[in-house]
């Protein structure tokens, strides 16, 4: 008997003290390893890849954003604010004036197939949406002329960035929204568009929320 509790006094004492060593070692030392590597050489992503305007964050450059107007009674969707440029559309993206108000309601995909009858009327719809918002009194976009990212969400609905297209595509509404040239808003864009990844991976892309930093203070230059 004195033997048997011996034994088992002294298999919970040798896992007692593997728990506090695992404990120490897996959930102290490691995770303080990797923040301190992760610090050291990439603090930018270690923190989120946050986006600053004035000071401030506003966002981060890995997640898209809303450009809306205040929500007005009655209404169960805000109406997008056309001063600034504005992103694929999706449901999950949070709300932004190039402020810190900085809000995710949720991410997801439609999850609907490609000759599902909703899906299709959301982007007609949107393809409307689209021509009439961005066609100015000396500039009229044509149905053709919409880019595929400017009707239709990313599979996360989240994502931050849009088609060189889709950026050009609004340049007219923007200009005219904001009393700018024309050209001035286009070398903007092609100022703040990303090509390829090495040149040879994915597309040719424009992130919407540092676009509209760099619009923010062009206007508030002027």
């Amino acid at each position: 008997m004195t033997n048997s509790v011996r034994n088992t006094a002294r298999l919970i004492g040798a896992g007692l003290r593997a728990l506090l060593v695992l404990t120490v070692v897996c959930g102290v030392l490691y995770p303080l390893a990797v923040t301190g590597v992760a610090q050291g050489l990439f603090p930018d992503k270690a923190n989120g890849s946050e986006v600053r305007s004035d000071g401030k964050v506003v966002g981060s450059e890995l997640i898209g954003q809303r450009y809306d107007l205040p929500l007005k009674k009655g209404e169960e969707t805000p109406a997008p604010d056309l001063k600034w440029f504005q992103p694929r559309p999706s449901d999950g993206l949070g709300t932004n004036t190039v402020n810190p108000q900085y809000k995710l309601i949720l991410s997801g995909a439609t999850n609907r197939s490609g000759d599902n009858a909703e899906l299709i009327k959301w982007v007609e719809d949107a393809k409307t949406a689209v021509v009439k918002d961005n066609s100015t009194a000396d500039h009229q976009v044509q149905p053709s002329d919409v880019p595929a990212d400017a009707v239709t969400s990313s599979a996360s609905g989240l994502d931050p960035h849009i088609s060189p297209e889709y950026a050009r595509l609004q340049v007219h509404r923007v200009a005219a929204r904001n009393n700018l040239p024309v050209d001035q808003v286009e070398n903007l864009v092609d100022a703040h568009t990303d090509g390829r990844i090495l040149g040879f991976m994915g597309e040719p892309r424009v992130n919407v929320l540092r676009l509209n930093i760099a619009l923010k203070e062009l206007i508030e230059k002027d």
